[in-house]
């Protein structure tokens, strides 16, 4: 595992990012403003792709065994408004109490499955307004965070290559056992 640092005008920082994504299994893209305000610098953690992984990234939503569909995985989720209420008061809760634990993974789980959920949503209505980037980088966030779980830990490269699906099978299994 090594870090890449990367400086970049900001309206190419996305792009840089995906084809890291496509390069490398990447972790959580972390970016700053340049001094001048212009460009973006940024790091991320990244590993080699292995043959698996690189097999994986051609196949979305594909892992050892397939992530479960967003249908599945939220068929008993909250509405969208209800989990913009909901992070939003735990981001006020833990701001003043940082509880640490079970509460605070919660806390990213539930964030982001409600950012996947909103950039499905525009991705099913074909409007390209960077919410599934978004998404991918809560996603990295729980990842981060993530301790492992069953089929596909944290470290798995099916996890790595697909953020979004292992968000899925962690909010899918969470919710089955609420």
């Amino acid at each position: 595992m090594f870090e890449i640092r990367v400086i970049c005008e900001s309206a190419d920082t996305d792009r840089v990012v995906a084809a890291l994504d496509k390069t490398f299994a990447t972790g959580t893209v972390t970016v700053y403003p340049t001094d001048n305000g212009k460009s973006h610098r940024f790091y991320v953690r990244a590993d080699h792709l292995t043959d698996l992984t690189r097999e994986e990234t051609d196949r979305p939503e594909a892992g050892p065994t397939a992530w479960p569909t967003p249908e599945d995985a939220y068929a008993t989720a909250p509405a969208i408004p209800y989990e913009i209420a909901w992070t939003a008061s735990t981001t006020r809760t833990l701001a003043k109490n940082p509880p640490g634990g079970d509460v605070d993974r919660e806390y990213w789980l539930r964030k982001a499955a409600l950012l996947d959920r909103i950039a499905l949503d525009y991705e099913a209505e074909g409007i390209p307004n960077g919410t599934d980037d978004i998404a991918a980088n809560a996603a990295r966030q729980l990842i981060e965070i993530d301790h492992g779980s069953d089929p596909n830990g944290p470290q798995h490269p099916a996890t790595l290559a697909h953020p979004r699906g292992y968000v899925r099978h962690e909010y899918a299994h969470w919710a089955n056992n609420q």
